[in-house]
């Protein structure tokens, strides 16, 4: 089988890397440090399955038109993409799927949104309706910070269109949990669960981010607690999708909240998490391309192959990220840190600098996943594989993990 996988990221990465245990691979426009990457447009490139990895091309009908000349792709339609295109929209379909979520609020009037806040009880939660790439979110206890922020994404002078629309909900305590489920429109397969880390400092702290890091398995996410969100979240939405006429292919991601009173949807995406795929990707064994396609034919008949362990991935980011990354910095210690055996790094920001060298090009530069027997391995060996890498102004948060496998890692 032949696989074009697109996009450029670490995401991406582990994609391809996954999906050539058992295809062949090409990644567009991919970049430098994965392999098969080309510079060729998917709709020029001959494949038997194309799997979409990021949401915008999405949003923006790729998958319709590559369906539309024939072929078999992973990832739903424009239709389908507005469960994460729009957080309004999406709201509305829990509403109408009765999922469990936040009490919310959509407006595009400002008065509108100020006295909605007025009349909640903090943390406020104010997200861009549109793509903001994982950072149109505030949650604050201010509720002054909260109105000034509306104020800003209404004006458009954050996030700009994306944020003419926005999204206030109130604020839901407890385990963030992400879970992602392949489905062909009918079925659905449960991939292993997994904890993002979101905000840019240490313990939580500083803005939102693309994500910080994650880890797989979760411990606090048994078995009836997964397939609870599946029961309650997953499967309601997709019957809503069916509804609504829209023949859903491809990942859901649910986004939860692990609450005192049940899990809550925090949000829905439309494909593979990106840090979550790198850690929850490389833990699925068997034929992961045959699995995809069945998906995407409308036809998943096998159950995913889980293999044992645990993976765990930390990502490095440019001096000034999320606000005003650098890039250009020289970066050197790939190669020593994947000579650890159990580490991998994966290419999410990196481009060749004129002396041939690997230099940072975006803010999220690379994603070190270590794999191990247990949680507390994977997390070592993710950590000694940060620590051989380095470049000026490199940071990265040290307790990704941590509340999970007992502490920091000694390094």
């Amino acid at each position: 089988m032949r696989v074009c996988v697109i996009g450029s990221g670490a995401r991406e990465h582990a994609l391809a890397d996954v999906l050539g245990r058992t295809a062949e691979v090409v990644v567009t426009p991919g970049r430098d440090g994965i392999a098969g990457s080309t510079a060729a447009p998917a709709e020029e490139i001959e494949a038997d399955l194309y799997v979409v990895g990021p949401e915008q091309p999405l949003v923006e009908g790729l998958a319709d038109r590559l369906r539309a000349a024939g072929h078999l792709v992973l990832g739903p339609g424009a239709d389908g993409a507005r469960l994460e295109a729009s957080k309004a929209w999406a709201k509305a379909l829990m509403d109408e799927a009765g999922v469990p979520t936040a009490r919310y609020g959509a407006f595009s009037d400002e008065a509108a949104a100020i006295a909605f806040l007025e009349e909640m009880e903090g943390p406020f939660v104010v997200k861009a309706d549109g793509l903001a790439g994982g950072k149109g979110v505030l949650v604050t206890e201010s509720r002054q910070e909260a109105a000034a922020d509306v104020r800003e994404k209404l004006a458009g002078r954050a996030f700009g269109q994306a944020g003419r629309t926005v999204v206030i909900e109130e604020g839901m305590s407890g385990e963030e949990l992400t879970v992602l489920v392949l489905t062909d429109g009918q079925r659905l397969a449960v991939l292993p669960p997994s904890q993002d880390h979101k905000r840019v400092g240490d313990g939580d702290l500083g803005p939102n981010t693309g994500g910080m890091g994650a880890y797989s398995p979760v411990p606090s996410a048994a078995k009836d607690v997964v397939e609870g969100v599946v029961d309650e979240a997953v499967a309601p939405t997709l019957a809503a999708l069916r509804r609504r006429g829209i023949d859903y292919r491809g990942v859901i991601y649910a986004g939860m909240m692990l609450t005192p009173d049940g899990p809550r949807v925090v949000e829905f995406n439309v494909r593979f998490g990106d840090p979550e795929a790198q850690v929850v990707l490389p833990l699925l064994d068997g034929d992961v391309a045959e699995l995809l396609a069945q998906a995407a034919a409308g036809a998943l008949r096998d159950e995913p192959l889980i293999a044992p362990g645990a993976c765990l991935t930390v990502v490095m980011c440019s001096e000034g990220y999320p606000v005003e990354p650098r890039i250009g910095d020289r970066i050197v210690g790939i190669e020593e840190a994947e000579a650890i055996e159990g580490v991998t790094v994966y290419r999410a920001g990196t481009a060749t600098g004129p002396l041939g060298y690997p230099v940072t090009a975006s803010g999220r530069v690379l994603s070190v996943t270590g794999r191990g027997a247990d949680l507390g391995d994977a997390h070592r060996l993710a950590y000694e594989g940060v620590a051989r890498i380095s470049w000026p102004g490199a940071h990265w948060r040290s307790d990704i993990g941590e509340r999970s496998v007992g502490g920091k890692p000694s390094l």
